[in-house]
């Protein structure tokens, strides 16, 4: 089963897909259903499923993600014994959705970094007790530039506005060693691919469920946060993140999520003028 939230002339509403339509909980049925993507038509839009009171990523969990992290670090040695250690690498990305956005929102790019990429990842849904509730399609915006310098530099290249956006579905399974198969396109502003790939999350080194202990060791993580398992889509060296790219992320279970890319000072509020 999967579950949506949508704005539309009711507002916004929380639903589920089924038989080729969403139906709300206030009992609208929002008819055609693109099954594929989860497009909706007008004037409904997607919003992000819920508001994830905390998002937690997990790094170096694929054996592409550690030879990437390996090769733009100064400090080699650091990926390839997180990668090996018992011990995953985890941090928090976010907190009450400040930097967070859903589908069809635009991310962001840090205007200090000359490399920037998307992230392209499962995100596990935590319920009570941290067990896993459910699954939906993260994007881990990063600046490869930053963290590249020097590891402490990990916050600077993963948080700051527009970093990371999830959505469009939570998709809700009791099969919790089913691998997602995840294809990852950026397309520029005249629609051309700059970038495609896939993989599956049966090459992770780790397994959702040992992510989630680790993550909940002595940690108070609230019933609804997200856990972002890590990447094993990285583009080449030479591609980096420009404004007026898309980047789509395509995940068969769950959908597509879509987000336009814009600087990131754009997405900062501005302050009123006294």
């Amino acid at each position: 089963m999967r579950y949506v939230r949508v704005r539309g002339p009711n507002g916004v509403e929380s639903g589920r897909v089924e038989d080729g339509r969403v139906v709300t909980d206030g009992g609208a049925r929002i008819e055609p259903l693109d099954p594929d993507s989860l497009q909706l038509p007008a004037p409904y839009e997607l919003m992000a499923p819920f508001d994830a009171p905390e998002i937690w990523c997990a790094g170096v969990t694929y054996e592409r993600s550690r030879d990437a992290r390996v090769e733009e670090s100064t400090v080699k040695d650091v990926y390839t014994m997180v990668y090996d250690a018992p011990r995953p690498e985890l941090f928090m990305k976010d907190a009450m959705m400040r930097r967070t956005v859903g589908p069809g929102a635009p991310i962001g790019i840090r205007e200090d970094s000359t490399w920037n990429v998307p992230e392209p990842e499962i995100g596990v849904v935590l319920g009570k007790n941290g067990r896993i509730a459910g699954y939906t399609i993260g994007n881990d915006v990063s600046s490869r530039s930053i963290e590249g310098e020097n590891p402490l530099y990990l916050p600077q290249a993963k948080i700051y506005a527009g970093a990371c956006s999830f959505g469009p579905s939570v998709f809700v399974s009791a099969d919790h060693d089913r691998p997602f198969q995840l294809t990852l396109r950026v397309t520029d502003e005249w629609g051309q691919i700059v970038f495609e790939g896939e993989t599956s999350t049966a090459r992770m080194k780790r397994s959702f469920d040992e992510l989630v202990r680790w993550l909940t060791v002595d940690n108070p993580v609230p019933q609804g946060s997200i856990l972002l398992t890590g990447t094993g889509l990285v583009p080449p060296d030479s591609f980096t993140l420009s404004p007026g790219h898309f980047v789509e992320i395509h995940v068969p279970e769950i959908g597509t999520l879509v987000n336009p890319v814009v600087r990131a000072a754009e997405l900062i509020p501005k302050e009123p003028v006294p």
